[in-house]
């Protein structure tokens, strides 16, 4: 997985630190192979994800066209999403990180690249 390259910040508060996926193979890779950490992974122009392959449970996040948290769920490995219309960001991260970092539907998620 590549080095986190964003900050993801809610208000004026940084939540945690984040890889933005660049290439296709970013995308279909997302957290596979990743070790549980203390980080995002961003999926920009995403509806909808699958965590087949991972080996631990994510939280995702699905973020409007106005960057504001419209859907979380908790995927197990090997499932599939279903799409989320009104989705155009998507944020993975281990599961329980969306409750530790505080985030809630209808926070406005600003991915700040560094």
């Amino acid at each position: 997985m590549p080095m986190a390259d964003a900050w993801l910040v809610v208000g004026a508060r940084v939540i945690a630190s984040a890889t933005v996926a660049e290439t296709r193979i970013d995308r279909m890779r997302g957290l596979i192979g990743s070790h549980e950490g203390e980080f995002a992974f961003v999926l920009p122009k995403c509806r909808w994800v699958h965590s087949v392959g991972m080996r631990y449970p994510i939280d995702v996040g699905y973020l409007d066209a106005d960057s504001r948290l419209v859907r979380v769920q908790r995927l197990e490995p090997m499932r599939m999403s279903l799409p989320v219309p009104a989705a155009r960001t998507v944020i993975e991260a281990r599961a329980g990180s969306f409750a530790r970092w505080g985030l809630q539907l209808g926070d406005v998620v600003d991915v700040r690249r560094t």
